[in-house]
């Protein structure tokens, strides 16, 4: 006769590990899908940076010379920007997404969760999850206006595209619960929030490019060497920049260099992540 399987056997370990972990991945994905606010802001964001201030700001992304216009970089500014809106709705949606943290912690869910037979990193990766799969779909929202911006999308440059924003999100989210995990109040989660992403997202050359044409030595001439530094530090840059490769073509650094850091970025983070779980 089979022996019954226990609930201490490893197979029953595991199958109740990931049924915590769905049933913790589908309350954020539930709690993302009835916030209304978050949604409208997901479909404003690309709606603003996209046709407003691209199509606006697009006369001055180029210069004359000998009379022929040419472009700082061979597209327009609807193109330049379109991988960084990509990202800027990733990184709102991640970093807020973490919020639940102290709604959970506030309303004493978090602690009924952290005593169950669920693993610390059962529920952390269930959490990540859930914020990642929120941050791709509002990515995913920018892609619908690849029109307006003159952006041929096919199915490999779609599917590099969400490999690289799945990586983005997570390593995001991650840092987003970090956050959470220090702060104890609602207000000072968000004051704190905004505080990071927007030097990190106009920090990224997102919202102008650094000139390819220009050696490291000539670059520190034009602009001021806090700003060349800055923006090469940032980590967000080469997530746009692959963001970039991935759906216009075009790299200002090496091509290796943005999926790196984001892997590197969603390890560092989860770990980060982690460690600060453990000992809450």
């Amino acid at each position: 006769m089979t022996p019954l399987i226990t609930p201490y056997t490893p197979v029953s370990r595991f199958a109740m590990q990931m049924g915590g972990l769905y049933a913790i991945w589908l309350r954020e994905v539930k709690r993302a899908v009835r916030d209304r606010g978050q949604l409208i802001g997901g479909v404003s964001r690309p709606l603003l940076y996209v046709l407003i201030m691209g199509i606006g700001l697009n006369p001055y992304f180029r210069g004359e010379i000998y009379g022929e216009v040419k472009f700082v970089v061979p597209f327009t500014y609807l193109q330049f920007i379109f991988p960084a809106v990509i990202a800027l709705n990733i990184l709102y949606t991640s970093v807020q997404s973490a919020v639940s943290v102290i709604w959970d912690r506030e309303f004493g869910f978090l602690r009924e969760v952290l005593v169950s037979p669920q693993s610390r990193w059962t529920i952390l990766l269930g959490k990540v999850l859930g914020g990642a799969t929120v941050a791709m779909f509002h990515g995913s929202l920018v892609l619908a206006l690849a029109p307006y911006a003159d952006i041929p999308l096919d199915l490999v440059s779609v599917l590099k595209g969400l490999g690289l924003m799945f990586l983005l999100a997570f390593a995001l989210t991650s840092a987003g619960v970090i956050i959470a995990g220090r702060i104890r109040s609602f207000e000072g989660f968000g004051v704190f929030s905004n505080a990071v992403i927007l030097p990190l997202y106009f920090l990224s050359s997102s919202v102008f490019p650094l000139d390819p044409s220009l050696s490291a030595a000539q670059m520190r001439v034009i602009y001021p060497q806090w700003l060349v530094a800055m923006v090469e530090w940032n980590p967000l840059t080469y997530a746009v920049d692959a963001f970039r490769g991935a759906f216009i073509g075009y790299h200002q650094f090496d091509h290796w260099m943005g999926p790196v850091v984001l892997a590197a970025m969603a390890a560092f983070f989860f770990s980060w992540a982690l460690y600060e779980f453990r000992k809450a």
